[in-house]
């Protein structure tokens, strides 16, 4: 029941406020751990609003300088770096468990990335 979604074992323990908003916490009941719902993201234990941090990677992926992006967020190069990193590391884990269960390569994957960002810029193009 360790890790498994819908089987009564975990249950909401309490919010605590952030600036982007309330955040519920949780625990286990089988093993007492106390987590909450930013756990094993890349917004985990950031005081930042979710929002700009959002807005800070969607900036790198339209090509916008990270001293840029600092600039006009107001924050340090230096944090909008972590912030990529951060993100970088949580895609890398999703990517794992996509290839774990889908039982395809990480070159299929590649692939078949690049295939749907052609098919979006040529609806885009329309």
């Amino acid at each position: 029941m360790y890790g498994i979604a819908g089987k009564g074992n975990v249950v909401g323990n309490g919010t605590y406020n952030t600036k982007s908003g309330r955040v519920q916490k949780y625990i286990c009941r089988r093993c007492g751990r106390v987590f909450c719902s930013r756990t094993n993201t890349a917004f985990y234990d950031l005081r930042t609003e979710e929002e700009k941090i959002l807005l800070a990677l969607k900036l790198v992926l339209k090509g916008m300088s990270l001293r840029g992006i600092a600039e006009v967020l107001e924050v340090k190069p230096e944090t909008i770096s972590r912030w990529l990193s951060r993100a970088a590391e949580q895609s890398e884990e999703i990517n794992k468990k996509l290839l774990k269960d889908l039982n395809v390569s990480k070159v299929e994957l590649d692939e078949l990335w690049t295939i749907v960002k052609k098919r979006a810029a040529g609806t885009k193009r329309r």
